[in-house]
């Protein structure tokens, strides 16, 4: 029984060991290094997106701070971006590119 045992044990790390040195070797080759890096930059993009919303949210918060003081200090209303419905310029911009390829892509 011992030696039944000793012998799935490795069984088990043979098979282990052979799916991860497949693994680690497909990943050596053009293929895979092109697919981490995609991942990566993928990942890198989110985050930079992530961060420019974030400001972006901070910006907006900030305006709304000054506005309120520079009302209660002056009794002036200011006009603010959002009370004008100005969109926001980048995400406009952002947009084109990709319809543009659009185009490109089904002609």
């Amino acid at each position: 029984m011992r030696r039944l045992f000793w012998l799935g044990v490795g069984v088990a790390a043979g098979v282990t060991l052979s799916r991860k040195a497949r693994q680690t070797a497909k990943q050596a080759t053009p293929a895979g290094i092109a697919g981490n890096l995609g991942d990566a930059i993928s990942g890198l993009a989110g985050a930079i997106g992530s961060f420019g919303a974030d400001v972006r949210a901070g910006m907006e918060e900030r305006e709304e701070e000054l506005s309120e003081v520079v009302e209660q200090r002056s009794g002036v209303t200011p006009v603010t971006r959002r009370a004008l419905g100005v969109r926001d310029e980048g995400r406009r911009r952002a947009s084109r590119p990709t319809d543009a390829r659009a185009r490109r892509a089904g002609s």
